[in-house]
């Protein structure tokens, strides 16, 4: 009797092979080449809330007004490709129920447009590409990939400068839990100067250049684990005018205890994070540790199988006297 490999045995037996392969290829190669910041990115988030502006054509500040802060995002993809960062073109607008809709941005109570450029891996800043402005921190418009339960740098760009958000455990967003963080800017800080009538801050007359303060009831932020990518946020701007050298303000111009993501925002967050981390989980974890359980049962079954091979009869050649 002889042994010969079976067609079934040598094709499990390749199949596994190439499975447990493949495993370490996917979680080693292709994971975290596919955890990188998108470029092609085109986003609107919308907060709203209750609270005070400065309404300047009865020059006095108005209580209890419809707030909405709009921001879009849009990926600068040709520039993000030939420099291999993310490059994001930020507009945000701050309007009341006067300004909306605004037929131009220029007409709502605050407009501003900023650049932001961040390492595709790290999500760290990165100073190049004309950035405007230069900020540092560790997130602004997202959290790094695989959210770590710990307190993070953020950068407050009304501040100027980062606020440590602190974590607190995880929290449901229409369903869907993520990182939970929270901070607060109780302190006013000093953020420029703008020229106003003396008057309007009762430092007499002419122009002066009043002082522009800033401070935050609370800043929450929910971000998905995986990505990064922030599901709810929530702040509380105060922004004040002060005479010059003066401790006390004069005037404000922005106040509100809560402006947050409305719960279309959420919803359209939330299920942007479950797509790409059902991906990400797929590449990074399913098929690397299913393929790899797959692969070693295929190659035992086939070793097997090669091993015992199929028993056929030796063939006698005929004898010749």
């Amino acid at each position: 009797m002889r042994r010969t490999a079976s067609p079934l045995s040598l094709t499990l037996l390749g199949l596994g092979v190439f499975l447990l392969v493949l495993g370490p290829m996917l979680a080693w190669y292709v994971a975290p080449r596919a955890k990188v910041t998108p470029i092609d990115i085109d986003t609107t988030t919308v907060f709203t809330g209750k609270g005070s502006y400065f309404d300047q054509g009865k020059v006095e500040t108005v209580d209890g007004q419809d707030l909405t802060i709009t921001r879009k995002v849009r990926g600068a993809v040709a520039e993000s490709e030939k420099s291999g960062r993310a490059i994001w073109d930020v507009s945000t607008t701050v309007d009341h129920d006067g300004t909306l809709p605004a037929a131009e941005t220029r007409d709502a109570l605050q407009w501003t447009v900023e650049r932001w450029v961040t390492d595709r891996k790290t999500n760290r800043p990165v100073h190049c590409c004309k950035e405007e402005p230069y900020y540092e921190g560790e997130a602004y418009l997202k959290f790094p990939f695989d959210v770590e339960p710990r307190d993070y740098r953020w950068w407050d760009n009304t501040a100027g400068q980062t606020v440590v958000v602190e974590y607190q455990g995880k929290k449901e967003i229409q369903g869907y839990a993520g990182m939970h963080f929270t901070a607060k800017i109780e302190k006013p800080i000093k953020t420029g100067t703008r020229q106003v009538p003396a008057a309007l801050v009762k430092a007499g007359e002419g122009q002066v250049h009043a002082e522009e303060w800033y401070q935050n009831h609370g800043i929450e932020l929910v971000a998905d684990q995986r990505t990064g990518r922030i599901i709810y946020a929530q702040i509380g701007p105060k922004k004040t005018l002060r005479a010059p050298g003066s401790d006390k303000d004069a005037v404000v111009l922005l106040d509100s205890k809560k402006i947050a993501f409305t719960e279309e925002t959420q919803k359209a967050q939330v299920k942007l994070a479950k797509a790409d981390s059902k991906r990400l989980k797929l590449v990074s974890e399913t098929l690397p540790v299913g393929g790899g359980v797959a692969g070693l049962a295929l190659v035992l079954v086939g070793g097997f199988l090669v091993v015992r091979g199929r028993e056929r009869p030796l063939t006698q050649e005929p004898s010749t006297m």
